[in-house]
């Protein structure tokens, strides 16, 4: 078996930080600016690796296309009034989150 790479080890690491969490215990980084909104159909480890590892030819098209950005009011509104759940992973200074999808 090859040896694990850096991205490898990041991806690990960043699957485990994973969390699910409520939108409001969240509201305080919202606040900061400091949240990112990763779209449903969007692997979020992939985009979280993308962050950490500052790859912006990857990131580009995601925000181009409005994938990636942001959480901008309306959906914090929507989310907060909805008492969404998110999955959500750490990449410092950022909070990426991603809806959880119901079953």
């Amino acid at each position: 078996m090859a040896d694990p790479t850096d991205s490898d080890i990041l991806r690990a690491k960043l699957n485990q930080e994973t969390a699910k969490a409520d939108w409001k215990e969240l509201q305080p980084f919202f606040a900061r600016g400091q949240t990112v909104a990763v779209a449903g159909d969007l692997d979020l480890i992939e985009v979280a690796v993308a962050f950490a590892e500052d790859r912006a030819e990857q990131l580009k098209p995601w925000r181009d296309q409005g994938r990636v950005g942001g959480v901008t009011d309306d959906q914090a509104r929507a989310w907060f009034e909805s008492g969404q759940a998110l999955w959500t992973v750490v990449v410092m200074p950022w909070v990426l989150v991603q809806p959880v999808r119901p079953h």
